[in-house]
């Protein structure tokens, strides 16, 4: 059985015509906005359940990394469903899952049971997360930056619209109510929504590509995919730069209770909050605007352009926020800055994925690359280990590092790897003159 292959993606809930593509993709961004909660809104509930139970910092991050973990490294188990099945059962799964997994942290009286909630809740946003990405890069192979951008912008802004009300039930009526509501709401309107998922009919892989990126025109099984170099050489560049970024989000609460400023009153065009409310909100704006502008970026300039670009931002973002953080202003707007440009790892690398191994299968390949981001959670434990020892600026100069190190990754090695497999992949000319034959054929 060839593990590369020419035929068009198999119709699965019917299919459904193109003209539905651009709701399918509000649908998605809806849906990713419901989990965002489950990472970007953690760290409000760090301190609360430091204070009931006393339990270490460290121990407590330990369901952060949990939660990243499940959720990355099971999407490509969950996307091997949705390539066959179709999105619609695996997204309510995963409203089930998110659902449940947040009224167990509300009841948790144990650091197990946190744990648990940690797993459940990792199983039901990956389900979610991995098949919203999917489906877009399936529904727009012409424009893969922009569609998976916008669909990873739903995960990247969707705590923005709820931190200042999470953060307002937690002081008047506790932690436990917090997540008991939102994580019942949230996992309603997932499972709602799911019910109007389809995925896209049949699909030439000569058709929709977009000229200005370079785009295989051959469709990698998964198995062919993590076989060729560059598959891991994309691994490492997105390991290197999701490990600061998960490292500051998971962070950014201790870090500022730590530089003093959590509770300073930051003044921006007139609007008054808290350092930290402040922060986080205009993080989760930042992160979910640079998400699809940077994927609309990497459409007309390139992938690996648009990531050396923003891997350079956010070193810069990241020395302003380690040298100068201890001034409310700059911690707001530092960190702004870098979740602005770090969010689009989430949109360039499956956009990436997709244009180097084909569509048929871009859910379980993107899925597969996705697992980067919990090989990278395994670090942020560490991150307080390093804290207490060196303090908070050693944290930071190693993901400046990462970042630096992974922009010239990608641009000097990545990208002419990349090239060179595509161009060898191609199809060839018949030589009957009767079609095309691919250019790298594999056995099974």
């Amino acid at each position: 059985m060839s593990e590369l292959g020419s035929s068009g993606l198999n119709r699965t809930d019917g299919g459904a015509p193109p003209k539905w593509r651009w709701a399918q993709l509000a649908i998605g961004v809806v849906c990713m906005a419901m989990i965002a909660n489950l990472q970007y809104g953690w760290t409000l509930f760090v301190d609360p359940i430091h204070a009931r139970h006393g339990w270490p910092r460290a121990e407590i991050q330990v369901a952060f990394t949990i939660f990243v973990l499940v959720e990355t490294w099971l999407v490509p188990v969950e996307a091997w469903f949705v390539d066959r099945y179709g999105p619609r059962v695996v997204v309510m799964f995963g409203g089930v899952g998110i659902a449940l997994a947040w009224v167990i942290n509300a009841y948790a009286n144990s650091i197990a049971m946190l744990y648990l909630g940690a797993v459940v809740g990792g199983v039901g946003a990956g389900a979610v997360y991995g098949t919203c990405v999917g489906n877009a890069l399936k529904w727009f192979p012409d424009r893969r930056g922009l569609a998976a951008g916008c669909t990873a912008a739903g995960f990247g802004a969707g705590a923005a619209i709820t931190v200042v009300p999470i953060s307002k039930v937690i002081a008047s009526s506790g932690y436990e109510s917090a997540f008991f509501s939102f994580g019942i709401g949230q996992g309603l309107v997932v499972c709602l929504l799911a019910l109007f998922l389809r995925a896209p009919g049949e699909m030439s892989p000569l058709a929709a590509t977009n000229r200005r990126t370079p785009q295989s025109q051959i469709f990698a099984t998964p198995r062919t995919a993590i076989r060729t170099p560059v598959f891991w050489l994309l691994y490492l560049a997105f390991v290197m730069v999701a490990a600061g970024g998960l490292m500051t989000a998971a962070q950014i609460g201790p870090i500022a209770k730590d530089f003093n400023i959590a509770g300073a009153p930051v003044d921006i065009l007139g609007v008054e909050l808290a350092a930290l409310t402040f922060a986080i909100s205009l993080d989760r704006i930042f992160d979910g605007f640079g998400r699809p502008f940077f994927g609309w970026l990497s459409d007309r300039i390139g992938r690996e352009q648009t990531m050396f670009i923003a891997f350079m931002i956010g070193a810069c973002a990241l020395y302003a926020l380690g040298a100068h953080g201890r001034d409310p202003l700059v911690f707001v707007l530092a960190s702004a800055l870098f979740f602005g440009v770090f969010g689009e790892i989430y949109s360039l690398f499956p956009a990436t994925c997709s244009d180097t191994f084909g569509a048929k299968f871009a859910a379980t390949n993107a899925g597969m690359l996705y697992t980067a981001k919990g090989t990278a959670a395994i670090l942020v434990p560490l991150a307080s280990v390093l804290a207490t020892a060196y303090g908070w600026r050693a944290v930071f100069g190693v993901a400046i590092g990462l970042n630096i190190a992974a922009a010239m990754l990608v641009l000097f090695v990545v990208r002419p790897m990349r090239l060179y497999y595509i161009a060898r992949t191609q199809p060839k000319p018949d030589p009957i003159g009767e079609g095309v034959t691919l250019g790298l054929q594999e056995s099974m």
